[in-house]
């Protein structure tokens, strides 16, 4: 349910931000922006919130997701879009990149017209961006994206996707190891687009070579990855110890082991990592059979999986994504918030997102000492019934 009032006025809130912990002040909202943060606020709204004993903490960024709720950025519909869009500020996120997948030219087509014109309700994630994972990477490393429809690197393709899209590419997964590969990560991160290795075969040289060129981040990391091996670190071990590089990880501890997890953080550090889902539109409903890109997906509590037993996504949620995560590592609260919404918002120049300050957006989520959310604020509106 959207509280439509204009006015908020959250008290005795801990306030979280990736390089400071505020305990018990208050933040008054106003037409969406936080106005003022400070001790005793003394001012009337229209709703008033009592944080004693909880968090509040910036809204989470998933910068990989492709469907929830039955809904799926190939769907090529503004309905599913707006489904997808609601369902995601019951798990606290409150921006997305909408991700397609590797599928035919005249079918990703159709994905990026329909995202070019695409605008979020106000009770609903704002879409801020797209992520286009396919088709541009390599076949050793498909996954699930599926093989007959992967493509080498064309420039001029992709500058044709970006236009389709109404320059809302924001990011682009690709093997930079395939032909025209190194040529494509060079003339795509000059203009600003965040080009992420994946599904992705290079050797650790290849991915150097790529990072000089404009790498900046890494596709889920270990998945679809040439794995690390003592003689070859593969992309794998470019991406752990490479500082240029942002890894995206799921932790769902079904695409990576619990000490793989820690692994990472132990290697990256909280500054260098981004949780996303990496969800498809399984998310959120029971378990049975469910379609991604035209391929059959069984998801059972084992994870989401092609016939042939290939992961096909995920069904996490960013709120489980940060408990998971909390609970391998330990880490601190700061740096949750870092690893959910402030890595990401940087990546993005995201400028009012990513951090309670005066000014920005009021994009927040509230956390009992559990961690479980208890409301998610979007541009002021009060998400209830969560």
């Amino acid at each position: 349910m959207l509280n439509l009032k204009q006015t908020c006025l959250i008290k005795n809130v801990t306030i979280v931000n990736a390089d400071e912990r505020m305990d018990n002040y208050d933040v008054y909202i106003k037409d969406g922006v936080i106005q003022h943060i400070g001790r005793l606020i003394e001012i009337e709204a229209d709703e008033v919130i009592d944080g004693v004993n909880q968090y509040l903490l910036p809204g989470f960024i998933d910068m990989h997701i492709h469907g929830s709720a039955g809904s799926d950025a190939m769907d090529a519909t503004p309905e599913s879009l707006h489904i997808m869009a609601k369902s995601l500020l019951k798990e606290g996120t409150t921006s997305f990149l909408a991700t397609t997948m590797t599928q035919s030219i005249d079918k990703i087509e159709e994905a990026l017209k329909n995202l070019a014109v695409f605008k979020s309700g106000k009770d609903e994630a704002e879409m801020v961006g797209v992520h286009l994972e396919g088709p541009f990477v390599s076949k050793k490393r498909a996954g699930a994206q599926p093989l007959e429809h992967i493509i080498p690197p064309q420039l001029s393709l992709f500058q044709r996707f970006q236009e389709l899209s109404g320059y809302r590419i924001k990011e682009v997964t690709v093997a930079p190891e395939t032909d025209g590969g190194f040529e494509f990560v060079e003339n795509v991160a000059k203009t600003g687009v965040v080009v992420s290795i994946g599904h992705s075969d290079a050797t650790f040289e290849e991915v150097q070579k790529a990072v000089v060129l404009g790498v900046k981040q890494g596709t889920h990391l270990y998945n679809q990855m040439r794995p690390f091996h003592h003689r070859d670190p593969g992309v794998v071990g470019g991406t752990l110890l490479l500082p240029e590089i942002q890894a995206e990880i799921i932790v769902d501890f079904i695409h990576s082991h619990q000490e793989s997890v820690k692994l990472a953080y132990q290697m990256k550090g909280a500054d260098h990592i981004i949780l996303i889902t990496d969800a498809m539109r399984a998310k959120g409903l029971p378990y049975g059979d469910y379609d991604l890109g035209g391929q059959l997906v069984h998801v059972t509590e084992s994870g989401a999986h092609l016939e042939n037993g290939a992961l096909a996504g995920s069904v996490l949620k960013m709120d489980q994504a940060l408990r998971n995560m909390k609970e391998t590592t330990n880490c601190t609260l700061q740096e949750l918030v870092a690893m959910t919404s402030f890595n990401a918002a940087k990546q993005l120049n995201l400028t009012g997102k990513g951090r309670i300050k005066e000014h920005y957006d009021a994009d927040l989520v509230l956390l009992d000492k559990d961690l479980k959310i208890q409301k998610t604020i979007k541009k002021g509106n009060v998400i209830k019934n969560l």
